[in-house]
């Protein structure tokens, strides 16, 4: 596989230490943080690497390939874009970077309702290829409106979420002033001083704003009565009843992302939805909760067969991508590992990450003797 990477930075982690140093430090500790004291955060990524995989050296091997079909379309990896929030905070013009990478490596993008670019921007850059997630607002009329707005920029896929029916309590964001409402302290101007091209690129691109919520913001809002906005305007908590308007509304695939239960699951697919992404936010809700991996074998095991079940949260290389599909994903997604490419090396970030990423997965493929991803599940060792 000839794909470009910068041999500066050959891991995620590499990345993450270059992002640390080029950003801003409440730009990195939104990024990088939980919630509380970070328990949950921590225990998604060392659970996931408990997960051991076992090769066959001594077969006949015909090649790897990393080509995933999902919901009807083929994709180039098994792995997309997360959406993730604010993200022209941590590096300007972020999400676009991104999805323009998507495109061109042909994996999903998925836009989030409260990021800095909007839905038509990004659906003109991928050619309607990008998935929606949508937070569920208060009023029908702005629901309906979003969706319209989806479905007019032609997105395959939206994402509907359910675990945030509360703000996770994140004390770095508290600290800096990141929580609704924001503020600009002494202490965080003295950051953006000290970070230069951050500084300047922000200042090229303009100040972070919600693109795609623009429309309905009454115009001149301080940053007070942004965060009352945010507030009046947005009820996390779903249910069936909330639910089954979006479906009939909605003709395209419908995924619940924040699933961590067998109920949830069951209600799911009770309610008509195509797919679920077990996902605990990245560990940026709830700390007392499980890792992703755990309930997502079982969850894969009991009802792949009746929706597709993917995940997020914990993921970071190409190998935990590996360890993911076989513990029973048929997809996985991450969001901090390109925001730490993104903000490490720009425009090239995007590019850069999706690239290593593949490269990582396709030696795992080659080392176990694994041809096709959904072959995965046949090298996982049962602990």
């Amino acid at each position: 596989m000839n794909l470009k990477i910068n041999t500066k930075y050959p891991s995620v982690i590499d990345l993450r230490l270059k992002a640390q140093k080029k950003i801003p430090k409440f730009a990195f500790e939104y990024l990088d943080g939980g919630c509380n004291e970070d328990v949950n955060l921590h225990r998604n990524t060392s659970e996931l690497r408990d997960v051991q995989l076992k090769p066959n050296y001594l077969k006949n091997h015909s090649g790897a390939s990393l080509k995933t079909k999902l919901f009807g379309i083929e994709y180039d990896a098994p792995f997309g874009i997360a959406p993730v929030g604010l993200q022209g905070l941590m590096w300007p013009n972020s999400p676009e970077i991104l999805a323009k990478a998507a495109f061109n490596h042909n994996i999903p993008f998925i836009l989030s309702t409260v990021t800095t670019t909007s839905i038509e921007r990004t659906s003109e850059l991928t050619e309607g290829k990008a998935w929606f997630q949508l937070y569920h607002p208060t009023e029908d009329r702005l629901r309906d409106d979003i969706i319209k707005r989806a479905e007019a920029a032609h997105c395959p896929v939206l994402v509907i979420l359910c675990d945030v029916p509360t703000f996770g309590f994140r004390p770095r964001d508290i600290r800096n002033g990141l929580a609704m409402p924001p503020k600009m302290s002494v202490k965080n101007i003295l950051q953006i001083l000290g970070k230069p091209h951050w500084a300047l690129e922000t200042l090229k691109h303009g100040q972070p704003s919600f693109e795609t919520l623009k429309p309905y913001m009454p115009k001149g809002l301080d940053l007070r009565q942004l965060g009352k906005f945010m507030d009046q305007t947005f009820s996390g908590r779903l249910n069936e009843e909330k639910i089954k308007p979006i479906r009939d509304m909605w003709k395209g695939k419908l995924v619940l992302k924040g699933v961590a239960s067998e109920h949830d699951t069951e209600e799911a697919i009770r309610l008509g939805l195509d797919g679920i992404i077990v996902s605990n936010h990245g560990g940026r809700q709830l700390d007392a909760g499980q890792s992703t991996i755990k309930p997502l074998k079982t969850i894969a095991q009991k009802y792949g067969d009746k929706i597709e079940v993917m995940m997020d949260s914990g993921l970071r290389s190409g190998p935990d991508v590996a360890r993911t599909l076989a513990s029973g994903a048929k997809f996985t997604f991450l969001g901090r590992s390109f925001m730490y490419g993104v903000s490490a090396l720009g425009k090239q970030g995007g590019d850069h990450t999706i690239s290593l990423l593949k490269t990582e997965l396709q030696q795992v493929m080659e080392q176990l003797n694994c041809e096709k991803t959904e072959d995965f599940p046949n090298f996982l060792i049962n602990q």
